[in-house]
């Protein structure tokens, strides 16, 4: 089977379990994908968050409003470059994302499980192709 058919049925199953895992929020996966990125307390720029998910930038300013309406995250100027708009998780953005993580966390080793050593090889192979 050709990689690109093999990667994208992976990512969609792998998506399916997710989503599972963040029903009771009524998160989407590529919402969980922003908070999961914000979490990290640096604050990203839009279109930095929306190469990161991988969405075109009218998708990502849908997600981004959902966000702010359901009070998960919040828009800054950058104090270094005020044509910049930094995303930052709220306080409230934080709880969701820590009651969820080890969620995600339990899909994503399930879905390893049956790899053993090698499937965090995978994860790191498929990382670097990522990356190019």
């Amino acid at each position: 089977m050709p990689l690109c058919r093999v990667l994208t049925q992976v990512e969609r199953q792998l998506s399916r379990l997710v989503e599972g895992a963040l029903a009771d929020e009524g998160l989407t996966v590529d919402q969980w994908r922003v908070l999961d990125l914000l979490s990290d307390g640096k604050g990203h720029s839009m279109s930095d968050i929306a190469m990161s998910i991988v969405v075109p930038g009218p998708t990502l300013t849908k997600i981004m409003d959902k966000l702010a309406e359901a009070a998960l995250v919040f828009r800054l100027v950058d104090e270094r470059d005020r044509r910049r708009v930094l995303a930052h998780l709220s306080e409230k953005g934080v709880a969701v994302h820590r009651s969820l993580k080890p969620r995600v966390k339990v899909v994503e080793a399930e879905a390893l499980a049956g790899l053993g050593d090698s499937g965090a090889a995978l994860v790191t192979t498929l990382s670097r192709l990522a990356a190019r």
